[in-house]
């Protein structure tokens, strides 16, 4: 009697032994899973943000060149409306303004400088604070540099801005209208400025 009492405690004690195992387990086993699993989405979000990151960067870089090659093709283009400008020298205008008053012309020229020659000159009118003339060097004239003074060229400021890499000696196409022959001078009004060609670097230190 006392032996079966015994295994009948024993059975009873294995048992509560064996419940508190499997509880014990089925808290802990859902945990273990969540900690298998979580570590994984930072590690994908992680992979996935400097590809962002790098494509970004390649979509920046590619509006800035075009940017850069739209800017540069507009310098060197001529004007849609090109074939309405007759090609004349700069010396037969200067020579003869009266000739082309009020016409549209277009002449290749050697750049000299910006300057500010015939501003707010009231016979030839154009603003100070809107315009900008430049000055273009004689073409009978090659062993030093004489600018051509008696023609007066006008450009709007906003326009010349896109032209502050210009040096003396590029060779550029002007596409305007004389407005005035005040003085018996030649007054331009630039419409398009054409760079044809930038003046080379060992040109400048040989002159």
């Amino acid at each position: 009697m006392k032996t079966l009492k015994n295994n009948i405690i024993l059975t009873a004690t294995t048992c509560l032994v064996l419940a508190g195992s499997l509880i014990t387990f089925a808290a802990i086993a859902p945990e273990q899973q969540k900690t298998d699993v979580q570590p994984k989405a930072p590690a994908a979000v992680e992979q996935t943000k400097p590809q962002v990151q790098q494509e970004v960067k390649e979509v920046v870089l590619d509006k800035t060149v075009k940017a850069a090659e739209d800017k540069a093709s507009s310098l060197t283009t001529p004007p849609a409306n090109a074939n309405e400008y007759t090609a004349v020298s700069s010396l037969n205008i200067v020579n003869n303004p009266s000739a082309y008053l009020g016409k549209k012309v277009k002449f290749k020229a050697s750049f000299d400088k910006f300057s500010t020659l015939g501003l707010d000159y009231k016979p030839a009118f154009r603003d100070s604070q809107k315009y900008i003339s430049f000055l273009i060097k004689r073409d009978d004239v090659t062993d030093h540099t004489i600018p051509l003074s008696e023609m007066k060229i006008f450009i709007k400021r906003s326009e010349a801005e896109k032209f502050i890499d210009l040096d003396s000696g590029d060779i550029i196409e002007v596409y305007g209208k004389v407005f005035s022959d005040a003085l018996t001078d030649a007054w331009v009004d630039t419409d398009k400025l054409v760079v044809i060609s930038k003046k080379k670097k060992d040109e400048d230190k040989k002159s």
